[in-house]
């Protein structure tokens, strides 16, 4: 599938050029994995069913040995084996905080008690979210949300959406998920519901193991 550009693509190349490392944080399939791999030169997926034992034993025994790679090197589903966190901490220290060593993506769920430090100074935070209608190519983009709230004199007399308000429902329902953007509209709107089931279902428990009322 042909990877649309993100907002999120120059604000990971601006953290890259400051920070040891960068964490991209954001909800679950925002596309935070596939934005990271277009700057990342080398990859370690935690979750490969193939190897996910033998990296889980070597972060327990000795986290920096997955650290080496080309860089940046791009670590997914970090959270796996906390330690990882500090070794790229470590890491980042031992050569003077070179910029662009480190990218981590994957979830919020995590025992912090596994953590030591911080990462402040070394691991950038970046927020990343669904994409928005500019990024999904359903909006022109010809008027500035940014612009609206800044500047008081901003002029959008004449600009008009490709859209109707069906479409606007339509897209707001789909949601701004990349890999739903090239199915049919029944298959995105089943995604969609069935995405919202799992956080309720799941996700609400898993953050912190409490059992939790889906309703």
């Amino acid at each position: 599938m042909k990877y649309l550009p993100r907002v999120a693509d120059k604000m990971l190349q601006e953290r890259l050029e400051a920070f040891g490392a960068v964490l991209i944080e954001g909800p679950k399939w925002t596309g935070k994995t596939t934005t990271a791999e277009q700057q990342a030169k080398s990859v370690i997926k935690m979750q490969d069913p193939d190897k996910r034992e033998e990296y889980l034993t070597t972060a327990s025994a000795k986290p920096s040995l997955l650290l080496k790679g080309e860089q940046p090197r791009l670590i997914d589903e970090w959270q796996d084996a906390p330690m990882l966190w500090d070794a790229v901490r470590t890491a980042v220290d031992k050569i003077g905080g070179t910029p662009g060593q480190y990218i981590l993506t994957g979830s919020n769920t995590i025992d912090k008690d596994k953590i030591h430090h911080t990462g402040t100074g070394r691991i950038s935070r970046m927020k990343m979210y669904p994409m928005s209608l500019w990024e999904s190519q359903d909006s022109s983009g010809e008027v500035s949300l940014h612009e609206l709230f800044d500047n008081p004199d901003y002029d959008i007399d004449g600009a008009s959406s490709n859209l109707d308000i069906p479409d606007l429902i339509k897209v707001a329902c789909r949601g701004g998920w990349p890999a739903t953007l090239q199915l049919s509209e029944k298959a995105s709107m089943l995604i969609a519901k069935d995405y919202v089931n799992s956080v309720c279902n799941n996700d609400i428990s898993a953050v912190d193991k409490k059992q939790r009322n889906p309703k």
